[in-house]
Order: C-alpha cells, then structure tokens, then sequence
C-alpha cells in the first residue's frame, strides 16, 4: 500500500510538471484534457466505491465470526454444566482452554497474517469427549452441544477466511492505476499561474486519495493493521469462562496454562 501511495504521489508530481512544461510552451491556448478527465473521474469513483464496499463487508464479516464464536464457546461452557459427570469437567475445560488459546495464539498468528494450530488441540479433545459421551448419553443435552460446537467451528472458519484480504492484488493495483491517472489528469489540466485555488483543490484531492487507499488496504486486512479488531468478545468469554471453572474445580484442574498451552505431565 506504500508503492500504490507512492505512485499516486508521483502522478500528482508528474501532471503538475507536464502542465507547467506545457503552459510554458503553448500558453493559454494549449489543448483542454476536460473531457478525457470526465469519464476518468468517473471510473475512479466506480472503482474506489466498489473496492470500498468490499473491504467493508470483509471487515463486518470478520467482526461478526469473532463475536459468533465467542457467544458459541460460552454457551458450550454452559450448556456442558448440563453433561453427565464423567463428561461435564473435561468438556467445560477444554471450552476454557480453546477460549485461552484463541486470545493468545490465533489472535497473535492473523496479525502477522498466518494462522495457529493450538486451538485445534483442544478441539480435538472436545470432540473425543462428545464422541466418548455418544455412546452412553445420546440425548438432548448431546445435541445441543454438538450443534453448539459446529456453531463455533463455523465461525473460526469464517474468522480464519476473512483474515486473508478480500480484494484481489489486480483489483488494488488496478484502482490506485486509475486514481493516479485521474490525478495526473488533475494537475495536468488547471492553470497554475492564475489559480493558487485549483492548486490546492489538486493537493487535497491527492491526500484523500492517499488516504482512501490506505484505510482501504487496512480494513482489508482486519486482524492487522492500525484499525484492528481486537479479541473483546473472546477475552470477555474467556474470563467469564475461567472464573466459572476455578469456582467449581479450581484452577489446577485445567489441562492448560493462561496462554492456553497444554500443560507437561
């Protein structure tokens, strides 16, 4: 996103040096680009709205499997009070350990764009208990459960998708294309000796270009960058989660320490 910043500069730099060149030779009778800027500027805001809108729904999307995933962790802690005792501790500890493992594992991992696989050591153990508690209690409390987990696997999945930038590089480079185009286009067309205004207008237009890219790549990435989203949900979840599990078994019962590593035996 730097380069496509950079390239939109130096448009900006390179119209502004063509118009001067120009003005110097032809004076005030040199040809008008007016109505090449025209359809330009429109296919700039096409392309700079649709971009927009998909790197926004990417980051509405991801917002929304965080907060799925956390609400379907809870009431899996919750709906485990419910297990037959052989099942109940384990199922609430793994859902506590994944919680802990999400927050400071996959959180960590979609920030420098990859993923973690400790969090899939604990599903894995949940679901050797829910397949261990099939055999003797298939019942409604089992369903619910395992409708439960599938919510949560769901929404990881969806979280982990939309980690990855929605917008393909094409579709980028091809936008920052066309809006240092139309900024050049800018530069090139307005008179400089005479209007200090349209000098500024140019300017500004450059900055909010600039800046619209910019923010565009980083809603792109949503678990990167300066507008991230953060774990709320799941650290919340994972608090609430903890404290429900040390009251009723205390702490050392969990097969995991803070971070959500399993412990050595």
């Amino acid at each position: 996103m730097v380069v496509a910043s950079i390239i939109i500069l130096l448009a900006l730099v390179a119209g502004l040096v063509g118009n001067r060149l120009l003005r110097r030779r032809g004076g005030e009778d040199c040809p008008s680009v007016t109505d090449l800027i025209s359809p330009l500027e429109t296919l700039a805001v096409l392309v700079l709205a649709f971009v927009l809108v998909g790197a926004a729904e990417s980051y509405s999307g991801a917002e929304d499997a965080a907060a799925l995933e956390a609400s379907s962790v809870d009431h899996l802690f919750e709906t485990a009070d419910y297990a037959p005792d052989p099942y109940r501790e384990p199922l609430q500890a793994d859902t506590v350990c994944y919680a802990r493992a999400v927050v400071h594992h996959s959180w960590p991992a979609m920030a420098a764009g990859e993923d973690s696989s400790v969090p899939s050591i604990w599903t894995t153990d949940l679901r050797t208990h829910l397949k261990a508690m099939s055999r003797t209690h298939d019942g409604t409390v089992f369903e619910i459960l395992v409708e439960t987990d599938r919510d949560r696997s769901q929404a990881r999945q969806a979280r982990k998708s939309e980690a990855s930038p929605a917008i393909p590089d094409i579709v980028y480079w091809f936008m920052a294309i066309t809006l240092a185009v139309t900024v050049a286009g800018y530069a090139y067309s307005i008179r400089l000796h005479d209007s200090l205004v349209h000098l500024i207008a140019v300017g500004v237009l450059t900055v909010l270009l600039v800046g619209s890219i910019l923010i565009i790549r980083d809603v792109d990435t949503p678990f990167s960058g300066q507008i991230s989203i953060e774990p709320t949900e799941m650290s919340a979840t994972e608090a609430d989660v903890s404290e429900d599990f040390t009251a009723e078994y205390g702490a050392d019962r969990l097969p995991c320490d803070e971070r959500g590593n399993r412990r050595q035996t």
